[in-house]
């Protein structure tokens, strides 16, 4: 006799391995943004004619994940402010560091561009490597929460390949304005 009950949906092996737990939604959002600003702000700095230098633009490119994700987290804090009492308490502070998947999200161009200090590659090279990176982490997240929402592997395959638009936009118009 099976110690299952009758209407416990069984999950194959994949599916337990691939979504132990939901991720919430605010580490989707902002993982999902740092990714898009990633790739946006690496391929800004793909200038033609421009002198390359990774060093100084892979720390812009954390300062302004830093930023960013300082600024949603303050932005959640004020309307939560306009919306309750005053006072400054602890979920406020909780509010601006749960963007930490946004500042995440951006280290493997960061690194990329690190890379390209070390003398590992040319910069135009870590920026088109942090592009097609970004664009498959970007199908792998849109994949990841479809499947952690219970949908199947065609439907999530189809969520991964809408999210990875997104960065075949950007690589397209990183190649039309140069």
């Amino acid at each position: 006799m099976s110690e299952r009950a009758d209407h416990v949906r069984r999950r194959g092996v994949a599916a337990r391995l691939l979504s132990p737990h939901r991720p919430p939604e605010q580490s989707l959002f902002s993982g999902i943004y740092g990714l898009v600003l990633a790739s946006a702000l690496v391929a800004a700095l793909d200038a033609t004619g421009d002198t390359a230098d990774p060093g100084p633009d892979a720390l812009w490119v954390l300062l302004t994940a830093l930023a960013s994700s300082a600024a949603h987290g303050y932005a959640h804090v004020i309307a939560q402010r306009a919306s309750a009492d005053g006072a400054a308490t602890v979920s406020r502070v909780r509010l601006v560091l749960a963007e930490w998947p946004l500042v995440a999200a951006v280290l493997p161009a960061v690194a990329m561009l690190l890379a390209a200090v070390a003398g590992w590659w040319a910069e135009s090279t870590a920026v088109d490597a942090a592009l097609l990176f970004n664009t498959v982490a970007l199908f792998g997240w849109g994949a990841w929460a479809a499947r952690t929402a219970g949908h199947g592997w065609p439907s999530s395959c189809g969520a991964g390949a809408l999210d990875m638009l997104i960065g075949l936009v950007i690589i397209i118009a990183n190649a039309l304005i140069k």
